[in-house]
């Protein structure tokens, strides 16, 4: 396996996207390390299971985390799953803004995940997710007609 380098090659939208992602998966993993030092402490866990929720904000934010590091790095793989998180982010920005009532947090993360969509669908990120086809990022066209 190669080992990651930052590659001239990849747009800063990419890179940008990557950053922003990871911000998001570094959130949810720390919320998760928080469920669990609260769990060791003794807080009251009737309601909800801290520790299962704090499994559950590991493995997602993990999974969200290696996605935007594989951005900044250049590794393709990681929009997909970027792409996804947004996607389900979406609402839960949209649920903290009414429901919630939580207006701040809801405008920073829909802030986020907007910014993160449009660098994601950018026109730089789309030609270069297009190299790797054998397409020339120019045109669009296709080599292997």
């Amino acid at each position: 396996m190669p080992k990651p380098s930052l590659s001239k090659s990849t747009p800063i939208t990419v890179r940008v996207a990557g950053a922003l992602v990871s911000l998001e998966g570094a959130v949810a993993v720390g919320v998760a390390v928080v469920l669990v030092v609260r769990g060791l402490l003794g807080y009251d866990q009737s309601i909800s299971s801290g520790y299962g929720t704090a499994a559950w904000f590991a493995i997602l934010g993990g999974a969200v985390l290696a996605a935007g590091v594989a951005l900044i790095f250049g590794r393709r793989w990681g929009r997909a799953i970027a792409v996804v998180a947004q996607l389900l982010l979406l609402p839960v920005a949209w649920s903290l803004l009414t429901d919630s009532h939580q207006t701040f947090f809801g405008i920073l993360l829909g802030v986020v995940v907007v910014a993160a969509l449009g660098c994601l669908f950018s026109s730089p990120t789309s030609k270069w997710l297009a190299a790797e086809y054998g397409g020339d990022p120019e045109d669009g066209e296709s080599s292997n007609r």
